[in-house]
């Protein structure tokens, strides 16, 4: 299972190429795909039109979701920012956080573009869907 990031989707919907939206177009229908309710939001808020927005949702909702809150992760999250804080690094945004320690948590390779989670991969062995491919 690699987990994708709203950052891969939106570039992917968009018709961005890059080497992580190459990677989701090779993965889907090929490997087992998932991505995070909060995910879902991210992306699916951002269309404009009903049916782009229709036809992205039947695609994301055909895939798994995991529901990504719960107090076990959320004290998992909290412990994981202050690490990378202890370590000089702040990261700007509690989703990322939560995605990178629910990756962790479950072993599940990230694909994202964002760097934000370079942090996760230095400190805190968060595993890439690209280098796993």
């Amino acid at each position: 299972m690699i987990f994708v990031d709203s950052s891969v989707w939106i570039d992917f919907f968009n018709g961005v190429q890059s080497v992580e939206t190459e990677c989701l177009d090779g993965l889907l229908g090929k490997e087992p795909v998932g991505l995070g309710d909060l995910v879902l939001i991210e992306v699916l808020q951002g269309f404009r039109s009903d049916p782009d927005y229709r036809t992205a949702r039947k695609l994301l909702t055909s895939l798994t979701v995991f529901t990504l809150g719960g107090q076990d992760i959320a004290i998992k999250s909290a412990d994981n920012f202050r690490l990378l804080r202890k370590q000089g690094v702040t990261v700007r945004k509690t989703i990322d956080v939560l995605i990178a320690t629910f990756c962790i948590d479950r072993d599940l390779p990230l694909l994202h573009a964002d760097k934000d989670f370079s942090p996760f991969h230095q400190y805190l062995k968060l595993r890439s869907a690209i280098a796993g491919l």
